[in-house]
């Protein structure tokens, strides 16, 4: 039970760390069409992150206040490197950005599926339907690389 929590703290954390630099985009590209975007991804990660709050508390397990301020630091960090590898706003760290945020969904769907594959007959899981979440998640990564690679062909062939 032990690794189970952990385990489910450390994506809660990630999330944590998700929804911080989708915060710090969406402000950034607020008068520009990708925040749109941003903000529809957003809304889809909290939800999520909601669900996962859910499955902790079922588990009566309690959140790690040390984990979600590691995560906060990290994205804090993450941040500066990003700004510093693109000052202006489409730049290469618009597109690592999105790297990274394609990285955390993937990691998101590799939890659901190792939930339902180790606990999903669990009775405390009952009502979540972790093969569903698993398929919005890989509808979450196949939105998100679309926009990166669209970003990247922008960032990566501008001249200046």
């Amino acid at each position: 039970m032990r690794n189970l929590v952990s385990y489910l703290n450390d994506h809660l954390a990630g999330s944590v760390s998700a929804v911080e630099l989708l915060d710090h985009l969406i402000k950034t590209h607020r008068d520009e069409p990708l925040s749109r975007f941003l903000q529809e991804l957003r809304a889809d990660i909290v939800a999520d992150q909601n669900v996962l709050r859910k499955v902790v508390q079922r588990f009566n397990a309690n959140e790690s206040a040390i984990r979600k301020a590691g995560a906060w630091l990290v994205e804090k960090v993450a941040r500066v490197k990003l700004t510093a590898a693109g000052q202006k706003k489409w730049q290469i760290g618009l597109v690592q950005a999105l790297e990274v945020l394609v990285l955390g969904v993937t990691g998101k769907q590799l939890l659901w599926r190792a939930l339902n594959a180790s606990i999903g007959s669990s009775p405390l899981l009952r009502g979540i339907d972790l093969t569903n979440l698993e398929e919005r998640a890989i509808e979450q990564i196949e939105r998100l690389e679309t926009q990166r690679l669209e970003v990247a062909r922008e960032v990566l062939l501008r001249t200046k």
